[in-house]
């Protein structure tokens, strides 16, 4: 994921700010305005992973809204209920994909202890979201400089920081509580994140080994670097 330049050493979930990002999931009220394709339950998730199945494979320029409502046998007009633009498709995508591995990096780092393993936990958490939303992961990865809404990009940056935060939280405990030497928990961090982020590049969820598998042999690596 882009690594912020200056992240701070913690960084709590920041509240919403302006220009609110469209609701991801749930049926809310836009489920209920006209237009609404028969027999979807939720019309707006899935026009995000058709979308970013879209973005994925075309890119966002070469992409088009009729390719979008053809791959799933909408009208046009009936995106617009629930999106008002591409760009705005696009925004959604990052939002979605940073609070999600926001919320699962968090989860996992709560249940773990100590450092050692509260690593190895907050790695395989990130590699199995990037496996589990790969199409999404790859979208946020190319299209977060790109964001047009200024309201949108401040929320996604502090999901970023947040994300980093709970790294380097972990990386100082283990330098604190001596599992781990002197080191840089920015630098690390930000070691740490390219490696499991950029796994994107050549990463297959269908062929072998699974992204856990692979996060775990990173944590090895970087656990053996990393020892007092």
């Amino acid at each position: 994921m882009p690594v912020a330049e200056t992240a701070p050493e913690t960084a709590p979930l920041p509240p919403r700010r302006r220009g609110r990002p469209p609701k991801i999931a749930g049926p809310g009220g836009a489920a209920a305005r006209l237009g609404r394709p028969p027999l979807m339950a939720d019309p707006r998730a899935e026009i995000l992973r058709q979308a970013a199945q879209l973005f994925a494979q075309k890119g966002y320029v070469e992409s088009s809204l009729n390719e979008l409502a053809a791959a799933m046998n909408y009208s046009k007009g009936a995106i617009y209920n629930y999106f008002s633009s591409k760009q705005e498709i696009y925004d959604a995508i990052i939002i979605f994909t940073l609070t999600g591995l926001y919320e699962t990096g968090a989860k996992a780092v709560n249940e773990a202890d100590p450092p050692v393993e509260r690593l190895k936990q907050f790695m395989m958490a990130h590699a199995r979201f990037l496996a589990d939303n790969y199409d999404c992961f790859v979208t946020m990865l190319v299209g977060f400089s790109g964001m047009a809404n200024s309201g949108l990009k401040d929320d996604a940056l502090a999901l970023r920081d947040a994300h980093e935060g709970l790294l380097r939280r972990i990386l100082q405990d283990g330098v604190a509580d001596g599992s781990f030497r002197e080191v840089s928990a920015a630098m690390t961090g930000r070691a740490v994140l390219s490696l499991l982020s950029w796994m994107v590049r050549w990463f297959k969820p269908d062929g072998g080994k699974s992204a856990e598998e692979v996060a775990l042999e990173y944590h090895d690596l970087l656990v053996r670097g990393l020892m007092a």
